[in-house]
């Protein structure tokens, strides 16, 4: 294909309208369900919160539904790569774990909403998330079992329920999101968490997750 061609600019700007355009509308697609949950979210709010046509999202995901589906498979995209890069053998469990644990963390301080719409899926029952959950979501806990198990069969940490582990790993670090309101109030912080309240949570989770796993320390 000739790249210096009208039609091949063309076709690349319009790609690069429709990657922004989405992008904005997932932004504020996450704002709006976060705030309203799935019953009490417009499409016209959201196209005002994007800043486009209500038409527009209709032409990029159709229903309501189908873009909540698109939010929630973004935020666990974004969650899965996050486990991929640090649950991986070639880690020793101290750095490994201790890098999900402040992934995660910074994931609930940056997009808080994203934790609470998820929280919100599963307490309406998941009708949408089900099927990720019982296949794709119980795949990748029972790989990254296999790898806690491998680093507990080396010596690296003691034998743990591994999904049981990640489950608790979960809580420890999305509560920042979804019980926001009530770590400020009971902080006294009005104006929101800091950097040190959230280096403390860091310390703080890492420290209960390594030592209540026996982890040794690493060579």
């Amino acid at each position: 294909m000739d790249t210096s061609s009208p039609l091949h600019s063309e076709s690349t700007a319009t790609g690069s309208v429709r990657r922004e355009n989405t992008t904005a509308i997932l932004a504020a697609a996450e704002q709006v369900f976060s705030r309203g949950g799935f019953d009490g979210a417009r499409m016209a709010e959201i196209a005002a919160e994007a800043g486009l046509p209500k038409a527009n999202l209709h032409y990029y995901f159709g229903t309501k539904e189908r873009l909540y589906a698109a939010v929630l498979e973004d935020i666990v995209t974004q969650w899965l790569d996050a486990a991929a890069t640090w649950i991986v053998p070639e880690r020793h469990p101290a750095e490994a774990l201790a890098g999900y644990v402040r992934a995660k963390l910074e994931d609930a301080r940056a997009r808080p909403d994203a934790s609470r719409i998820f929280a919100g899926e599963l307490l309406r029952g998941a009708p949408l998330l089900m099927p990720f959950l019982r296949g794709e979501l119980r795949r990748r806990v029972e790989a990254m079992g296999r790898v806690i198990e491998g680093w507990s069969a080396r010596g690296l940490m003691d034998r743990v329920a591994p999904a049981h582990l990640f489950f608790s790993i979960w809580a420890m670090t999305q509560t920042y999101a979804d019980f926001d309101v009530q770590i400020r109030a009971v902080l006294g912080r009005d104006d929101g968490p800091d950097d040190e309240m959230f280096a403390t949570a860091t310390a703080t989770v890492t420290a209960l997750v390594l030592k209540g796993c026996g982890v040794r320390a690493a060579a």
